[in-house]
C-alpha cells in the first residue's frame, strides 16, 4: 500500500521568527498525524534554519527549485549538491509558477529532474493545465506532454524514485479547487499512462494533489483512491490548518 505524503510548499514566504514559531508548533503536534509522511519545502535562505529545527524529527524537508547545472559560473543558481549539504530529501520540480511566470520549458524541467536524482534527492514533479487548456479539453494532452519530457530523458524507471504532484493551475491560490472526482480523473489518467509502460512503478507511485487544499476539503480529496496526499501552498503556513490537512491523509 502506498504511504500518504503531505508536503508544505512555503513559496516565497517566511522569516526567521515566523519559521521558528511554525515549526515549533509542527513538532509539538506531529504525533497527531498517524497515516502520512510530512515534509516542508522552504526558500533556499531558510534551509539551514529548518534543517537545524527539524533534525531528529519525523518531518522531512526540501527545496522549491534546483539548477539544472553542476556547480560553476551560474550566478544566482543553487546546485543540487548545495541542497544535499542541508540534508534535503525532496525538491519541487516544475511548479506551475516556475513554468508560467519564469518560462521553464518541459525540457528544462526534465533536466532539473535528472539533476535532482543524480544527487539522490527525490523530485516532486509538478504537472497540470491552465484554465484555457482545461476548457479546451486539453488536460490529458498537457499532462502527458509534461510527463513524456521526463520519460524521454530519463526513462520510465526514473519515476520509481520520484513523487508526482497534479496541480491544475487554475486552482492554485485562487480559492477554486478541482472537485474530488475531477482530481481523481487526472490522477487515474497519470497512473494508467505510466502503467502502460511499467505497471509496478505506477502502482507504487505517490501522486499528490495540489490546488487550494484546505482543512475543510482535504478529507474528501484524500479519500479518492489515486490521491496519495497533497502539495499544500498557503495553508502550510498556518500550523493548525496544515496539521489538520496532514491528519486527513489516508
Amino acid at each position: 500500500m502506498r504511504q500518504s505524503l503531505v508536503v508544505g510548499n512555503w513559496k516565497m514566504n517566511g522569516s526567521i521568527q515566523s519559521n521558528q514559531s511554525l515549526l515549533d508548533n509542527f513538532k509539538q503536534n506531529i504525533k497527531k498525524v498517524q497515516n502520512a509522511q510530512v515534509s516542508v519545502c522552504a526558500p533556499f535562505v531558510y534551509l539551514q534554519q529548518i534543517s537545524e529545527l527539524l533534525k531528529g524529527t519525523v518531518i522531512a524537508w526540501g527545496a522549491q527549485d534546483i539548477s539544472n547545472q553542476k556547480p560553476g559560473a551560474f550566478t544566482g543558481e543553487v546546485a543540487g549538491s548545495m541542497l544535499v549539504d542541508f540534508n534535503c530529501q525532496y525538491v519541487i520540480i516544475g511548479h506551475s509558477e516556475r513554468r508560467n511566470l519564469y518560462g521553464e520549458s518541459d525540457e528544462l524541467v526534465a533536466e532539473k529532474f535528472a539533476m535532482a536524482q543524480s544527487v539522490k534527492l527525490i523530485p516532486i514533479l509538478c504537472v497540470g493545465e491552465l484554465l484555457e487548456q482545461r476548457e479546451a479539453g486539453e488536460t490529458e494532452n498537457v499532462v502527458k506532454r509534461q510527463l513524456d519530457a521526463i520519460i524521454n530523458l530519463q526513462g520510465v524507471a526514473s519515476l520509481a524514485n520520484s513523487v508526482i504532484a497534479y496541480e491544475p493551475v487554475w486552482a492554485i491560490g485562487t480559492g477554486k479547487t478541482a472537485t474530488p472526482q475531477q482530481a481523481q480523473n487526472v490522477h487515474t489518467f497519470i497512473r494508467s499512462l505510466i502503467a502502460k509502460k511499467e505497471a509496478g512503478i505506477a502502482k507504487q507511485l505517490q501522486i499528490l494533489y495540489g490546488g487550494s487544499v484546505k482543512a475543510n476539503n482535504a478529507v474528501e480529496l484524500f479519500a479518492m483512491p489515486d490521491i496519495d496526499g497533497g502539495l499544500i501552498g498557503g495553508a502550510s503556513l498556518k500550523a493548525d490548518e496544515f496539521l489538520t490537512i496532514c491528519q486527513a491523509a489516508r
